[in-house]
């Protein structure tokens, strides 16, 4: 059940209000005003979602969203007085989930909350079973590649390719759904690098590497098939 939320925010108002509300509405709430104390609540709590506000003493909060992001899958929504929209994709750069602007809005930010943690569900619900299918699974091959999923290797014309983790997860997703159409947003579902995009390009330039790396005329796709007005299809074999 994901209901464990940390605050960090340095103003003892902001946060005591906020963590009071949020109490109400049925969530466990922890408290922290730095980057310090955030990691020490952590190493000690099972959080599921963090919620980090930018201007804090010591590490900001893009610097707190980069390194949380690169250790787990925590959801993260940066909560920011900065309105500038460079300032909000720098956020999700860094790999947060979401971005909300002081002042907070309690009723709007309570909805974002519970539409991330029904997100955060249902993606780990589906990781579970697709674990169970890669555990029967092991080496997959299509379009001259060999892909062994267990060691994160992809090769094609017994050439090592190297993936980013974004790709890796991609690949997998696809392999693991052949010849199905699958859309944007349930590949987005699928990384646990989750954006919430302010569109859906993400994918669109994920599918353009694979295809540059795996396609023998990326122009002209064989294995990921756009289509139109759905999304892609991998057509394995």
């Amino acid at each position: 059940m994901f209901n464990t939320i940390l605050i960090v925010d340095d103003e003892i108002v902001t946060r005591t209000l906020l963590s009071s509300y949020l109490k109400k509405n049925g969530f466990i709430v922890s408290e922290a005003h730095d980057g310090i104390e955030m990691h020490s609540i952590l190493e000690k709590k099972e959080i599921n979602l963090v919620l980090v506000d930018i201007d804090l003493p010591g590490d900001d909060g893009f610097q707190l969203t980069r390194h949380l992001r690169s250790q787990s899958d925590i959801g993260i929504i940066i909560v920011s007085s900065k309105t500038d929209s460079i300032d909000r994709i720098v956020g999700l750069e860094m790999g947060a989930d979401d971005y909300v602007t002081k002042p907070i809005c309690h009723r709007e930010l309570l909805v974002r909350i519970k539409n991330l943690f029904w997100r955060l569900n249902a993606y780990s619900k589906l990781s579970h079973r697709e674990n169970e299918t890669i555990k029967e699974m092991q080496v997959i091959h299509f379009n001259g590649c060999s892909f062994d999923i267990s060691r994160r290797q992809l090769k094609k014309d017994n050439n090592a390719v190297s993936l980013t983790k974004a790709e890796y997860e991609l690949l997998l997703a696809f392999t693991l759904n052949p010849n199905k159409v699958l859309t944007r947003d349930r590949l987005l579902n699928l990384l646990t690098h989750r954006v919430d995009a302010p569109n859906d390009r993400t994918v669109d330039v994920l599918v353009r590497r694979l295809r540059n790396k795996i396609e023998s005329v990326p122009k002209e796709p064989q294995v990921f098939i756009t289509v139109h007005g759905e999304g892609y299809m991998f057509i394995g074999g």
